[in-house]
């Protein structure tokens, strides 16, 4: 792996993320293949094998935190947790201490304290020095239990003893304390064992009863001291300065020091970020929790695990102190196969190493949140991802919920119960509330399908596309300064700067838009709400353009026609796709079934069909990328014109026959049209093995016809489905893909 650093990875799709983990080496294509469908999750009967009375699977995202410099090593972090902003912040805070040189961990040797309780003993005193001097009996004794442990480099290693004095119910208490050095495994079960095989000797030169004999989970044998020193410079924003940010840190650290009650929401956020990782990576999160917290409470007051002070230098430093006992191997190792992937994406190599990455994303994870709160404030920001949660817990059906999750947002109340009411009124169980048909429709582009003849259309063959009823809307609002863009759905909020050389192409799109329509230095927000998938085939980024264009000219009085509206749309897909053929910010604008040729001007001949044509759209959870496979066929095509010409022509005929068949609604004919379509998509190697099974996937399930749809490498297919619609949709889900019903024409 090269770097931690990915910019703008959260504005990348899951297969996106996936790729770039593949790019650097860090999952190979059946790891990658695993994750895009699911097949990583454990299955029922699997997990009927861990615990007692299974009846099913519960799943949690995971997320990777970010930018992590530790030691001097580039660490991309696995990290399973519900609660949105923990991935967000400590990539963030991880990010600032980059700059500032990086965490510096450290861990002691990785023992675990095993605990025997002795009780009734004639004099405490004196079983306690006989323990002590025979302890090298007991060691060995210890270490005869385990010699695969010793043999590497592991044992027990110590004996303590401790005496608790007698209470009015009880005498008293002797306590041995066994010190094992695990290595690599948690220890848990080692430990107990070696507790249980001493105690009849230890009995014996008691001359007590062992009772009790259990490891401890405070494991302080074990600690983690990681530490980063910040550079006030690098602390400044939001309008505070870096010295304000610094003693603002430094004085809330000290609130957590002082005030148990305060400590212990201080130190539960530390736990944010250390918990997700030890789930991530198999480990006893339990454990680890109650350790930290029984090591907060040692002296005379429970308090903070960190300590945040100035140095002479006035630079910010970071520490903490804390006891993690975490292992490499054992059995949640092999049986889960997600957490073999998280260690490999996490790329550790002991025990003590994993240890020392989670000290360090706990103190991340404890600035992230100091800083919010001495700034910003806890509950400002992350909005999307939050709305996100409140939609999920308001129990809002998956196809209303991102429909759910725009209007909260847009409501500014970002409440249970309002996404409750929103998701009420979407179902039409409101009877009071405006219907939706009543109220001002936002500016909008159609999404479409292409039912034959993609990218031989960009070569003058004809193409025949359809509106499907997916859309994206837009409005516009004035600002009090700059340009933002704001898209709940896919968490994204942008400044929008003149002559900005920005990475991708929504934003420069958005600059020539803004540009050419003199508004570059107007001030407003930008609201976008995509009811289509990004990047699967279905015309997102003209849809988005045209959504675009309309609620400026509406909201600035630009009064653009529809001729208009497209002109700008298709210089906007020169930006998106490089020679785009014009279809999809035609289809985006006048939302009509149609016969298109590329031309100057474009040769549109409207279809008329009988009814609508029945469809199911599947979508790889591949990201299609169009300006990457027109430039693939323009190379293809440059390479053997005369070949790919003779491909183009007979997509040609083909798609001209299918105008007939809608026209007649002979649907077995256009599916069998669909189908030697694809197989010619196929020949100019624009399919995908994903493409290719959803097909297939079609086919068998009794689809007359099946075919990707847009410029593949991803995205989506269509498949034509008169009778048995929710049949194919059913067999793509459980084959891990997405699917939906949908009717064109």
């Amino acid at each position: 792996m090269k770097t931690s650093r990915i910019p703008d990875f959260y504005q990348y799709s899951v297969t996106e993320r996936l790729k770039l983990l593949k790019k650097y080496g860090i999952l190979d294509d059946d790891e990658v293949r695993a994750l895009v469908n699911g097949k990583y999750c454990m299955k029922p009967d699997e997990a009927d094998k861990m615990i007692e009375n299974v009846v099913g699977v519960f799943s949690l995202p995971m997320g990777l935190g970010l930018n992590f410099l530790i030691n001097g090593k580039e660490y991309i972090v696995p990290m399973v947790v519900e609660e949105p902003s923990i991935v967000a912040a400590v990539s963030s805070a991880a990010k600032l201490v980059r700059q500032a040189g990086g965490f510096v961990s450290k861990s002691t040797e990785p023992i675990l304290i095993g605990q025997i309780q002795v009780v009734e003993m004639d004099s405490p005193v004196k079983a306690k020095q006989s323990i002590l001097r025979q302890k090298e009996e007991i060691l060995n004794l210890a270490n005869d239990l385990h010699p695969n442990l010793v043999a590497r480099g592991g044992g027990a290693r110590d004996i303590e003893v401790i005496l608790h004095s007698a209470t009015s119910r009880f005498g008293e208490m002797l306590v041995v304390h066994l010190l094992v050095d695990t290595r690599d495994a948690m220890g848990a079960n080692l430990v107990n064992s070696m507790c249980e095989g001493v105690a009849s000797l230890i009995e014996k030169i008691t001359r007590g009863k062992v009772f009790l004999r259990i490891l401890s989970n405070l494991a302080d044998r074990s600690l983690v001291r990681a530490k980063a020193v910040i550079r006030p410079k690098l602390l400044a924003g939001n309008g505070y300065s870096g010295e304000e940010v610094r003693e603002g840190i430094i004085l809330a650290n000290h609130f957590a020091a002082v005030d148990p009650y305060r400590a212990a929401t201080h130190n539960k956020g530390i736990m944010n970020g250390i918990d997700p990782v030890a789930i991530a990576t198999g480990n006893d999160w339990r454990a680890i929790e109650s350790g930290a917290h029984a090591y907060a409470a040692r002296g005379t007051s429970y308090t903070s695990l960190t300590n945040w002070f100035k140095d002479d230098k006035g630079n910010l430093v970071g520490t903490i102190e804390i006891p993690i006992k975490v292992g490499t191997v054992g059995g949640p190792l092999q049986s889960n196969p997600a957490v073999q992937i998280a260690h490999r994406i996490l790329g550790i190599e002991s025990a003590n190493e994993l240890a020392e990455v989670m000290g360090a994303v706990g103190l991340a994870q404890n600035f992230a949140a100091l800083r919010a709160l001495v700034t910003e404030g806890i509950q400002r920001g992350h909005m999307t991802l939050h709305a996100r949660s409140v939609v999920k817990a308001a129990s809002v059906p998956e196809y209303l919920f991102d429909e759910v999750v725009n209007r909260v947002v847009e409501s500014g109340n970002i409440k249970i119960w309002k996404a409750k009411e929103i998701c009420a009124e979407l179902e039409g169980k409101i009877g009071n509330k405006v219907s939706l048909e009543k109220k001002q429709p936002l500016p909008s582009g159609y999404g479409k399908v292409i039912l034959l003849g993609e990218h031989a259309v960009v070569y003058g063959s004809h193409a025949i596309a359809a509106p499907i009823p997916l859309a994206i809307q837009a409005r516009v609002e004035d600002a009090d300064e700059g340009i933002s863009l704001i898209i709940p759905q896919w968490g994204v909020e942008e400044k929008i700067q003149q002559g900005k050389d920005y990475r991708y192409s929504i934003y420069r799109s958005l600059q020539m838009l803004l540009e050419t329509l003199d508004l570059m230095g107007r001030n407003m927000q930008l609201f976008l709400f995509p009811h289509i998938p990004r990047a699967m085939g279905l015309g997102g980024s003209a849809a988005l353009a045209v959504a675009i264009i309309r609620a400026l000219s509406e909201h600035f009085r630009l009064d653009l026609s529809d001729e208009e509206v497209n002109k700008l749309a298709y210089e906007s897909e020169k930006i998106v796709h490089g020679t785009p053929s014009g279809i999809d910010n035609t289809m985006a604008t006048y939302g009509k079934f149609i016969l298109y040729q590329k031309n100057t001007p474009p040769k549109l001949q409207e279809i008329k069909v009988q009814k609508p044509l029945p469809l199911v759209i599947g979508m790889s959870g591949v990201e299609g990328l169009t300006l990457k496979m027109v430039r693939q066929v323009r190379q293809g095509w440059e390479k053997n014109r005369v070949l790919y010409d003779q491909i183009f022509d007979q997509i040609d005929e083909i798609t001209q026959q299918a105008v007939e068949a809608i026209q007649t609604y002979d649907l077995e004919k256009l599916g069998y049209l669909m189908n030697i379509n694809q197989g010619l998509l196929n020949a100019i190697q624009v399919s995908t093995w994903e493409l290719e099974e959803l097909v297939e996937i079609a086919r068998k399930n009794g689809a007359l016809g099946a075919k990707l749809t847009g410029g593949g490498g991803g995205g989506a297919i269509i498949a034509l489905c008169p009778e048995n619609a929710e049949q194919v949709v059913d067999a793509m889900q459980r084959a891990g893909y997405k699917a939906i019903v949908t009717e064109v024409g």
